[in-house]
């Protein structure tokens, strides 16, 4: 009798236990049900999305900054390189957009250097991935079309067509950016408005003004002085290119080279020629140096081709002319 009492009494305390626990199972799961515990998958917390770059949106961001030719003067769709090389990527299957065109006419690589330091400028060159540069031109011809736009009574001013880079509505240039690629000639945009003859149109201006040809209106041009000026023209460049890096350590930078405006123009064809050459090969020196920059020749491009590819004032490109310009550009980024 007491052995069956003992094991009626275990019986009794395990379904009371078994009872108990059955119970509290209960609670738990329906407290995990009514009020669920977050969870991370990767057990940490997630980082706060960087801006977004070219893999990750799957665009190639573009900024222009510099002279004349940056913006695009002379062309008479206003679209100039920087638009034109922006289309042929995107056309080509890489998906491009214009991010900030910051070309002003005439500027020279001292006022660049002062525009590097506002914060506008600096926050579209942030947003770049690719950074096209033109600046020298102005530095090299100092006064050039100053004196061919007076001599025609055109009145360009400091903020129109002065000088040999200069851009409209963002950069400008005399030519930047890119490999020394050397096949990129490209075909010509149709209806980009060719200069019918630009040595032609310098020369009526210096008849207005009582000179009979453009060499005259040239002729206070120093050759001397302009290659006496390269160097620290140069340093000014080597200054520009850097405090762009600077700004945005990540961007591709391509810098237009210069071309020789007044090749068509017997007294300037040396010195013009001799002075680009030297200026071109002062900017690659500051190129090598550099591996995310690269140097876009444009000399080429126009030379023996002046009256197909340059604009009436006989110192910007046309329409063609620019769109040489951007399928250089378009090589050199591929």
């Amino acid at each position: 009798m007491k052995d069956f009492k003992w094991q009626w009494r275990g019986i009794a305390f395990l379904s009371i236990a078994a009872t108990l626990m059955l119970i509290f199972g209960f609670i738990y799961a329906a407290r995990d049900v009514i009020y669920p515990a977050g969870s991370l998958s990767s057990g940490t917390l997630p980082e706060s999305s960087a801006a977004p770059n070219a893999e990750a949106s799957g665009k190639l961001r573009v900024a222009a900054v510099g002279d004349s030719l940056a913006k695009g003067t002379g062309d008479d769709k206003g679209e100039g390189f920087v638009c034109r090389a922006v289309a042929g990527l995107s056309s080509g299957g890489t998906e491009a957009e214009l991010v900030g065109n910051l070309g002003i006419n005439g500027l020279t690589t001292s006022g660049l250097q002062a525009k590097l330091k506002e914060q506008g400028v600096k926050y579209v060159l942030e947003q770049a991935d690719i950074i096209l540069v033109s600046i020298g031109g102005n530095d090299l011809f100092q006064g050039a079309q100053s004196m061919l736009n007076e001599a025609s009574g055109s009145g360009a001013g400091a903020d129109g067509s002065a000088g040999l880079g200069s851009a409209a509505s963002g950069s400008a240039g005399q030519g930047s950016a890119g490999t020394t690629s050397s096949g990129g000639s490209a075909s010509a945009a149709p209806g980009s408005g060719n200069a019918a003859s630009s040595n032609t149109a310098a020369e009526g201006g210096a008849a207005a003004s009582g000179r009979t040809s453009a060499s005259e209106v040239l002729q206070d041009l120093d050759p001397a002085k302009m290659m006496g000026d390269i160097p620290a023209a140069s340093k000014r460049l080597e200054a520009v290119l850097y405090g762009i890096e600077a700004i945005n350590p990540k961007a591709k930078i391509y810098y237009i080279g210069l071309y020789n405006p007044f090749g068509d123009i017997k007294d300037m064809l040396q010195p013009g020629n001799e002075g680009v050459t030297v200026w071109n090969a002062a900017a690659m020196d500051i190129i090598n140096r550099h591996p995310n920059m690269t140097l876009v020749p444009t000399f080429d491009l126009f030379g023996g081709h002046l009256d197909k590819y340059l604009s009436s004032d006989h110192f910007h490109p046309n329409g063609d002319g620019y769109q040489r310009m951007a399928d250089r550009i378009v090589q050199a980024v591929r």
